[in-house]
Protein backbone atom coordinates (compact mmCIF):
# COMPACT_ATOMS: atom_id res chain seq x y z
CA UNK A 1 0.00 0.00 0.00
CA UNK A 2 1.30 2.98 -1.07
CA UNK A 3 0.65 6.66 0.91
CA UNK A 4 0.92 10.12 -1.16
CA UNK A 5 1.31 13.09 0.87
CA UNK A 6 0.49 16.09 -1.11
CA UNK A 7 2.07 19.58 -0.17
CA UNK A 8 0.51 22.84 -0.58
CA UNK A 9 2.08 26.21 -0.36
CA UNK A 10 -0.03 29.27 -1.76
CA UNK A 11 2.24 31.84 0.01
CA UNK A 12 4.76 32.26 -2.87
CA UNK A 13 3.14 31.11 -5.99
CA UNK A 14 2.48 34.09 -8.57
CA UNK A 15 -1.42 34.79 -9.90
CA UNK A 16 -2.00 33.06 -12.87
CA UNK A 17 -3.26 35.86 -15.24
CA UNK A 18 -6.03 35.33 -18.23
CA UNK A 19 -6.66 37.38 -21.36
CA UNK A 20 -9.80 37.59 -22.81
CA UNK A 21 -12.57 40.11 -24.24
CA UNK A 22 -15.09 41.40 -22.05
CA UNK A 23 -18.56 43.33 -24.37
CA UNK A 24 -19.68 46.53 -23.29
CA UNK A 25 -23.15 48.18 -23.99
CA UNK A 26 -25.18 51.37 -24.51
CA UNK A 27 -28.63 51.97 -24.28
CA UNK A 28 -31.07 52.06 -27.16
CA UNK A 29 -31.55 55.71 -26.70
CA UNK A 30 -27.99 56.56 -26.04
CA UNK A 31 -27.04 54.45 -29.37
CA UNK A 32 -29.63 55.99 -31.36
CA UNK A 33 -27.69 59.94 -30.83
CA UNK A 34 -24.16 58.36 -30.66
CA UNK A 35 -23.33 59.06 -34.73
CA UNK A 36 -21.62 62.54 -34.98
CA UNK A 37 -18.69 64.26 -35.84
CA UNK A 38 -15.77 64.33 -33.01
CA UNK A 39 -16.01 67.95 -31.02
CA UNK A 40 -11.82 67.27 -30.61
CA UNK A 41 -11.38 66.76 -34.31
CA UNK A 42 -8.98 64.40 -35.25
CA UNK A 43 -7.74 61.58 -32.80
CA UNK A 44 -4.99 59.25 -32.47
CA UNK A 45 -5.23 55.99 -34.47
CA UNK A 46 -5.12 53.29 -31.89
CA UNK A 47 -7.12 49.91 -33.33
CA UNK A 48 -7.55 50.63 -37.04
CA UNK A 49 -9.34 48.44 -38.78
CA UNK A 50 -11.18 48.63 -42.51
CA UNK A 51 -10.20 51.30 -45.18
CA UNK A 52 -12.51 53.08 -47.65
CA UNK A 53 -10.66 55.97 -50.54
CA UNK A 54 -12.64 58.68 -52.16
CA UNK A 55 -10.80 60.93 -54.44
CA UNK A 56 -9.34 63.50 -52.03
CA UNK A 57 -10.00 61.64 -48.30
CA UNK A 58 -9.15 58.47 -46.69
CA UNK A 59 -11.67 56.91 -44.02
CA UNK A 60 -10.11 54.69 -41.50
CA UNK A 61 -12.50 52.80 -38.89
CA UNK A 62 -11.15 52.72 -35.30
CA UNK A 63 -12.69 49.51 -34.35
CA UNK A 64 -15.95 49.50 -32.15
CA UNK A 65 -15.69 53.60 -32.07
CA UNK A 66 -15.69 55.04 -35.07
CA UNK A 67 -14.07 56.44 -38.84
CA UNK A 68 -11.09 58.57 -38.75
CA UNK A 69 -11.11 60.97 -41.61
CA UNK A 70 -7.47 62.04 -43.52
CA UNK A 71 -7.37 64.39 -45.97
CA UNK A 72 -5.79 63.00 -48.94
CA UNK A 73 -5.31 66.18 -51.38
CA UNK A 74 -1.83 65.63 -51.37
CA UNK A 75 -1.41 62.36 -51.12
CA UNK A 76 2.77 62.82 -49.62
CA UNK A 77 1.41 64.94 -47.07
CA UNK A 78 -2.20 63.49 -45.49
CA UNK A 79 -3.51 65.60 -43.35
CA UNK A 80 -5.63 63.86 -40.09
CA UNK A 81 -8.84 65.99 -40.42
CA UNK A 82 -11.14 64.97 -38.18
CA UNK A 83 -13.17 61.87 -36.78
CA UNK A 84 -16.96 60.70 -36.73
CA UNK A 85 -17.43 58.85 -33.17
CA UNK A 86 -19.60 55.93 -34.28
CA UNK A 87 -20.05 53.43 -31.13
CA UNK A 88 -19.84 49.64 -32.31
CA UNK A 89 -18.34 50.81 -36.16
CA UNK A 90 -16.38 47.84 -37.76
CA UNK A 91 -17.31 49.08 -41.56
CA UNK A 92 -18.22 51.81 -43.92
CA UNK A 93 -18.91 52.77 -47.87
CA UNK A 94 -19.34 56.07 -49.19
CA UNK A 95 -21.17 56.85 -51.99
CA UNK A 96 -22.51 61.10 -53.09
CA UNK A 97 -21.05 62.71 -50.05
CA UNK A 98 -23.32 59.92 -47.80
CA UNK A 99 -21.22 58.02 -45.67
CA UNK A 100 -22.96 53.95 -44.45
CA UNK A 101 -21.45 52.65 -41.53
CA UNK A 102 -22.87 49.93 -38.68
CA UNK A 103 -23.46 51.83 -35.54
CA UNK A 104 -23.17 48.46 -33.37
CA UNK A 105 -26.38 46.46 -35.00
CA UNK A 106 -27.73 49.43 -36.64
CA UNK A 107 -26.73 50.69 -40.05
CA UNK A 108 -26.87 53.96 -40.48
CA UNK A 109 -26.47 56.88 -43.14
CA UNK A 110 -24.46 60.16 -42.05
CA UNK A 111 -24.23 62.86 -44.62
CA UNK A 112 -20.67 63.83 -44.36
CA UNK A 113 -21.46 67.53 -45.67
CA UNK A 114 -24.02 68.01 -42.81
CA UNK A 115 -22.64 66.22 -39.83
CA UNK A 116 -25.60 64.78 -39.22
CA UNK A 117 -27.24 60.95 -39.39
CA UNK A 118 -30.29 61.28 -42.41
CA UNK A 119 -30.97 57.16 -41.88
CA UNK A 120 -30.95 54.73 -39.55
CA UNK A 121 -31.92 50.89 -39.84
CA UNK A 122 -32.46 49.64 -36.24
CA UNK A 123 -31.49 46.30 -35.75
CA UNK A 124 -29.75 46.15 -39.17
CA UNK A 125 -27.01 43.26 -38.15
CA UNK A 126 -26.03 40.90 -35.57
CA UNK A 127 -24.62 41.89 -32.23
CA UNK A 128 -20.73 42.61 -32.63
CA UNK A 129 -18.32 39.16 -32.46
CA UNK A 130 -15.33 39.83 -30.29
CA UNK A 131 -11.99 39.94 -31.66
CA UNK A 132 -11.65 36.65 -31.56
CA UNK A 133 -14.85 35.43 -33.12
CA UNK A 134 -17.32 34.98 -29.85
CA UNK A 135 -20.89 35.64 -29.55
CA UNK A 136 -22.17 37.54 -26.67
CA UNK A 137 -25.12 34.94 -24.66
CA UNK A 138 -26.86 37.78 -23.02
CA UNK A 139 -30.11 38.99 -22.42
CA UNK A 140 -32.14 39.75 -25.74
CA UNK A 141 -35.29 41.85 -24.00
CA UNK A 142 -32.81 44.15 -22.63
CA UNK A 143 -32.65 47.78 -23.27
CA UNK A 144 -28.92 47.85 -23.81
CA UNK A 145 -27.52 47.33 -27.06
CA UNK A 146 -23.84 45.32 -27.36
CA UNK A 147 -21.20 48.03 -28.90
CA UNK A 148 -17.86 46.43 -28.74
CA UNK A 149 -15.15 44.40 -26.80
CA UNK A 150 -12.69 45.29 -24.45
CA UNK A 151 -9.47 43.76 -23.57
CA UNK A 152 -9.54 42.31 -20.18
CA UNK A 153 -6.85 40.79 -18.04
CA UNK A 154 -7.57 38.95 -14.84
CA UNK A 155 -5.30 37.33 -12.23
CA UNK A 156 -6.42 34.32 -10.41
CA UNK A 157 -4.12 32.37 -7.95
CA UNK A 158 -3.19 29.04 -8.00
CA UNK A 159 -4.62 26.44 -5.53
Amino acid sequence: MSLGVWLVCTSDIAPVQYSGWTPYFMKRAELENSVFPAADGAREMVDPGKIWVTDSRIYVVERYKGVHVIDNTDPANPVREGFIVAPGCMDVAIKDGIIYLDNAVDLVAFDLTAGTVTKRLKNYFPEPLSPTGHKFHGDDSSDMILVGWKQAIKAEGRP
